[in-house]
């Protein structure tokens, strides 16, 4: 089955997502980082999930990622993918896949984000199937 988009809601902003959001606009993935654990997190938060240190940095992400897991909702309108995909930066995301079919997806495909737009114009990260170069032996 051919997905070709998602019906993805408009998200809503908050003053702690609005560098996110916004970033999302200028076409750019934003993890955070904490500065006291070191470790990533995603939604980019202001507050460590991990330690509670609000010495959080926001970092541009590669956008490259590969499926962790993966659903096919086909009775949707329109049928969808949701997926929990690792970032190359070791994040991992739950977000759709979209303009790929369906039956070609499984564990370890690599992704590229895009982003679509939604009612009022808000640009959301999504995922697509990217091709890899394929090395001679």
């Amino acid at each position: 089955m051919y997905i070709e988009g998602a019906n993805l809601r408009v998200p809503e902003r908050t003053p702690e997502t609005n560098v996110f959001w916004d970033a999302a606009n200028e076409e750019s993935l934003l993890y955070a980082k904490c500065s006291d654990c070191n470790k990533p997190h995603y939604y980019p938060r202001k507050v460590c999930p991990f330690c509670f240190s609000t010495s959080i940095n926001f970092i541009k992400a590669s956008g490259r990622a590969n499926i962790y897991a993966f659903s096919l909702f086909s009775k949707g309108r329109p049928p969808y993918i949701s997926a929990w995909v690792m970032l190359e930066e070791g994040v991992a995301i739950i977000t759709n896949i979209i303009d790929c079919e369906s039956d070609m997806l499984k564990i370890g495909t690599p992704l590229q984000v895009v982003f679509s737009s939604v009612e009022g114009g808000q640009k959301v990260p999504v995922f697509t199937p990217r091709m890899v170069k394929k090395t001679k032996e």
